[in-house]
C-alpha cells in the first residue's frame, strides 16, 4: 500500500504494463472467491429455518412449480411474505427446481451470488480509484464480515445477496457512461438498477447513491483542481448531474409506492405504539450500533426486538452525540472519501431504519449488507493515509489488515454454525440476548410444530412476560390451538381479535380462524358467515373461499363447493386447490372437466399422495390419490 499515493489529486502514471495489471487484478479476484469459498463452505450442512424459510421455500406451491411461465406470472403479480421482489421469487423457483428440498443447494448458491458481489465489488473500487491494494482490503472485509452471515446463509434472504448483485452491476456500468455518456450506456444503468429493485427494494437510494459516487471517486462535480490530473469520466455541472438522475428516481418511486402497497398490512404506526419519537430515538441508537456491530462483531443475534419506548435516556443522547461528533469530523475533514462514506451508511440506511416501522426488529444485519461496504472503505483509506504520512511500511501496515480479515474470518464461521438450524439458532439468540420476545416466540412455535408443546408453552409464557401480545398477534395463538384441534379455545381467541382489533388485515385472518374452528365443530352455518365476513374485507381471499367450498363439501353442495373452489384457484392457482376442485367436480359427475383439475395440480406438485394427504387433514374429510387417467 505505501506505493499508492496520499495525494489522490495528483496520481503519478502508471508505467507497468497493461496486461500485468490485468493479470494482477484477476489473480486477486480469483483469492477473494477462494477467501469467501473456503468461510462459507460449512453452510451445505445448515437446514432450512422457521423464520420466512416457509414462506418463501418450504411451503410455497408456487416456488416448488419450478421455472415455469406460470411461475413468472404469478413472481411478477404477487404481493406474498409482503413484498414485491419477482426476480427474487424467479431464483428460488429455479433453486428448487433444480435441487428441491436440499437445503445445501439453496444455501450455496446464495454464497455463490455473494462471491459474486465480493469480486464485483473489488472490480468496482479499483477500477473507480486506481487503488487495488485498499480496494482488496475492503472486499476481503466486505467478504467475511460476520455481520454478513445474516444474509449469506439464510435461505429467505436470497433477495439481499441478488439485489447487491444488480446493485454493484449498475455501479460498473455506471463508471462506464461516466466515462463515455451515451444513452446507450445509461440504458444499462437503468436496467440493471431495476434489476436491483425487482430483487430487493433495498437499493432505491441508489440515484443519490451515485450522486456520492460522482463526488468521490469519480471526481465529476467540483474545482477542476479538486480532480485528478488523469481523471477518465467526465465532468458535469451540479444541476445536470442532478438531472441525469430523475430517470433513476422516478424507478425508485414506483419501487416505493409497490413497496408500501406490499408491505401495508405490515407497518406498525403509531396507533399500535410506534410514535414518531420512538422511531426516531431508536434509530439514532441503532445507527450507533451499527458501527460497533461493523468494528466490534460479537453477539449478533438474528433478532433484534424493538424496544418500543423502553430505550434509557442516556443511550439516546450517547447516539445523537455520535451521530453529530462524527458527521462534524468527517465533513471536517474535507476528505471525500470520509465524506461519501458516511453518508453512503447513513443514507443507504434511511428506508430500513426503522423511520417507518415494518415489523417488530430494532433492527437488523442484513440491513447492513451494503452500508457496511463504506465503513470498511473509510477505515481502509484513512489507516493507509496514516501510514503514508508515516512512511511505514506496506508490510507493516498489512499486518493489522491481515489481523482484522483473519479475526471476522473465525467470527464468520463460528456465526454460520449458530444457523445450522431453528432450534440451535434461537437458542443462540436467547443466549447473547436473553430477553428477547422474538426469539421465544419463533422457538415456541418451532416446538409447536415439533410437538414439543409442553416446552413450547414455556416459550410462550416467556414471550407474554416480556411483551403482552397485541390484538393483531392473537390470532397466533388461535392458530395454535386450531392445529391441535383445540376449536373451542380457538373460537375464543379469534373472537377476541374480531371484537377488539381495527386492522382489517387481522380481523381478515381472525374470521378465517372462526371459519376453521367452527367447520371442525360441524357448526357449517356459522363457519359459512365467517367466510363471508372474510370474503367483505377482501374480496380476494382465496382461503375463504377455499373453506366456503369445504362448507359445500361438507354438506354434500358439490355443485356450489366446486364453484367455490375454482374461484380460489383463479385468485391463487396451487396444487391443493386444484385437488379440492378436481375432487368436487368428479363428486358433481363432471368427470372430464375434474380431468383437467387434477392435471393442473399434477403441474405444480407431481406427489398427488402427499396432496391427497394435506387436503384429509385440511379438510378433515378422508380423501383419495385420483388415479393417474383422471389426470390425462
Amino acid at each position: 500500500m505505501a506505493s499508492e499515493t496520499i495525494q489522490e489529486t495528483k496520481s503519478k502514471p502508471d508505467l507497468t504494463p497493461r496486461s500485468w495489471l490485468q493479470h494482477r487484478n484477476t489473480i486477486l479476484a480469483l483469492l477473494l472467491a477462494v477467501l469467501t469459498l473456503a468461510v462459507y463452505n460449512p453452510v451445505v450442512h445448515n437446514e432450512f429455518i422457521n423464520i420466512d424459510d416457509n414462506g418463501y421455500l418450504v411451503d410455497n406451491a408456487h416456488v416448488h412449480a419450478g421455472l415455469h411461465w406460470t411461475t413468472v406470472k404469478w413472481a411478477f403479480t404477487t404481493y406474498t411474505c409482503e413484498n414485491w421482489h419477482p426476480l427474487t421469487w424467479v431464483s428460488h423457483a429455479l433453486d428448487w427446481q433444480l435441487f428441491g428440498t436440499h437445503a445445501a443447494g439453496h444455501h450455496y448458491m446464495s454464497v455463490l451470488f455473494h462471491v459474486i458481489n465480493v469480486v464485483l465489488l473489488f472490480w468496482l473500487l479499483q477500477s473507480a480509484t486506481g487503488f487495488p491494494w485498499r480496494s482488496l482490503i475492503v472486499a476481503a472485509l466486505f467478504a467475511v464480515h460476520p455481520v454478513n452471515v445474516e444474509s449469506v446463509v439464510w435461505a429467505a434472504e436470497r433477495k439481499n445477496v441478488l439485489s447487491m448483485m444488480f446493485f454493484l452491476l449498475a455501479m460498473l456500468a455506471y463508471n462506464e457512461y461516466a466515462e463515455r455518456p451515451s444513452l446507450r450506456r445509461y440504458g444499462l444503468v437503468a436496467a440493471l438498477f431495476a434489476c436491483g429493485l425487482m430483487a430487493k427494494p433495498q437499493v432505491v437510494t441508489f440515484p443519490f447513491v451515485l450522486l456520492l459516487w460522482d463526488y468521490w471517486p469519480l471526481h465529476r462535480f467540483g474545482p477542476i483542481s479538486e480532480s485528478p490530473q488523469n481523471s477518465r469520466f467526465a465532468r458535469a455541472s451540479f444541476h445536470r448531474l442532478v438531472l441525469e438522475k430523475l430517470p433513476l428516481l422516478l424507478l425508485s418511486a414506483a419501487d416505493s409506492l409497490l413497496t408500501m402497497q406490499a408491505q401495508h398490512n405490515a407497518v406498525r404506526t403509531t396507533a399500535v405504539g410506534f410514535p414518531v419519537s420512538v422511531r426516531l430515538e431508536n434509530a439514532a441508537v441503532a445507527y450507533m450500533r451499527y458501527v460497533g456491530h461493523a468494528f466490534w462483531p460479537f453477539n449478533l443475534s438474528p433478532a433484534y426486538p424493538h424496544p418500543f419506548d423502553t430505550i434509557p435516556l442516556r443511550q439516546i443522547v450517547a447516539a445523537a452525540i455520535f451521530l453529530t461528533l462524527v458527521t462534524a469530523l468527517v465533513l471536517a475533514s474535507r476528505k471525500r472519501y470520509l465524506v461519501v462514506g458516511w453518508f453512503w451508511f447513513i443514507g443507504i440506511l434511511v428506508p430500513m431504519i426503522g423511520l417507518v416501522q415494518v415489523g417488530d426488529q430494532a433492527m437488523a444485519d442484513r440491513y447492513a449488507y451494503i452500508p457496511f461496504i463504506a465503513l470498511f472503505w473509510m477505515a481502509t483509506w484513512a489507516f493507509a493515509e496514516v501510514g503514508l504520512r508515516r512512511r511505514i511500511s506496506s508490510r507493516w501496515l498489512a499486518i493489522p489488515a491481515c489481523v482484522g480479515i483473519v479475526g471476522s474470518a473465525v467470527l464468520t464461521h463460528r456465526q454460520i454454525a449458530y444457523w445450522h438450524d431453528s432450534e440451535t439458532l434461537w437458542k443462540y439468540a436467547l443466549q447473547v440476548t436473553p430477553r428477547n420476545f422474538m426469539a421465544h416466540t419463533y422457538y415456541g412455535a418451532l416446538l409447536t410444530l415439533e410437538n414439543r408443546h409442553e416446552e413450547a408453552i414455556e416459550q410462550y409464557r416467556a414471550a407474554e412476560q416480556l411483551r403482552s401480545y397485541p390484538l393483531d398477534q392473537v390470532g397466533l395463538f388461535a392458530d395454535y390451538e386450531l392445529r391441535h384441534g383445540h376449536f373451542e379455545d380457538a373460537l375464543r381467541q379469534a373472537q377476541q381479535v374480531v371484537t377488539g382489533q381495527t386492522n382489517p388485515k387481522a380481523r381478515e385472518l381472525a374470521f378465517r380462524d372462526l371459519g376453521v374452528a367452527n367447520t371442525k365443530l360441524g357448526k357449517f352455518a356459522e363457519a359459512q358467515k365467517d367466510y363471508q365476513s372474510a370474503l367483505q374485507i377482501d374480496p380476494k381471499d382465496s382461503y375463504a373461499y377455499t373453506g366456503l367450498g369445504l362448507v359445500a363439501f361438507h354438506e354434500n353442495g358439490f355443485k356450489d363447493a366446486a364453484v367455490y373452489f375454482s374461484r380460489a384457484v383463479a385468485i391463487e392457482p396451487d396444487d391443493l386447490g386444484y385437488f379440492l376442485l378436481g375432487t368436487a367436480l368428479a363428486k358433481d359427475g363432471h368427470t372430464s372437466e375434474a380431468a383437467q383439475a387434477f392435471a393442473q395440480a399434477r403441474k405444480i406438485s407431481p406427489n398427488m399422495y402427499d396432496v391427497a394427504q394435506r387436503a384429509s387433514a385440511y379438510a378433515g374429510i378422508e380423501f383419495a390419490e385420483p388415479s393417474e387417467s383422471a389426470g390425462n
